[in-house]
């Protein structure tokens, strides 16, 4: 495994759209793990393949607070979603921002996992949140273009406290 470089706001890789995973191979397993590791190395939720520089329809997603329960979605979609949230939104890909965005609080989720084999996952807040940003960025979206008002410095925020 190793740490990939996260790409970040203005880089054209991120504006793109993902190409689907037909099979998995040795090196689509490695990206995973190297997701995976870059993802906690970074202490973020979620990791999107476009991130790491790959146009993959690959997300990695871990919301536990240990930080022992990834979840590994190849070729995810929505299908079912309900409800409404706002809140503060980050991204790895945005270092230091931070914006307020309404999402929804309940996703359901079609997606293969690692072994290929169909997959439905369901989330709720800070999941369902996850979910969605992470999946946007496979059609190369950034919540950037979510925030209600303006993008905030975490160290402002911090402040606040």
């Amino acid at each position: 495994m190793a740490l990939r470089t996260i790409r970040t706001i203005g880089d054209e890789l991120l504006y793109q759209k993902s190409r689907e995973v037909k099979k998995m191979t040795p090196r689509t397993q490695t990206l995973i793990e190297d997701m995976l590791e870059t993802m906690y190395d970074a202490q973020g939720v979620g990791l999107a393949a476009p991130q790491v520089g790959v146009l993959k329809r690959i997300v990695v997603i871990d919301v536990s607070p240990e930080g022992d329960q990834p979840i590994i979605l190849i070729n995810p979609e929505i299908i079912e979603k309900s409800g409404e949230q706002t809140g503060y939104e980050g991204c790895l890909s945005v270092p230091g921002k931070t914006g307020i965005v309404t999402r929804a609080n309940y996703c359901k989720v079609k997606a293969l996992n690692e072994n290929m084999e169909e997959i439905v996952v369901e989330g709720e807040e800070l999941l369902a949140r996850a979910f969605q940003h992470e999946i946007a960025h496979l059609d190369g979206q950034l919540y950037v273009s979510l925030v209600e008002g303006e993008l905030m410095n975490n160290s402002d925020l911090e402040e606040q406290d």
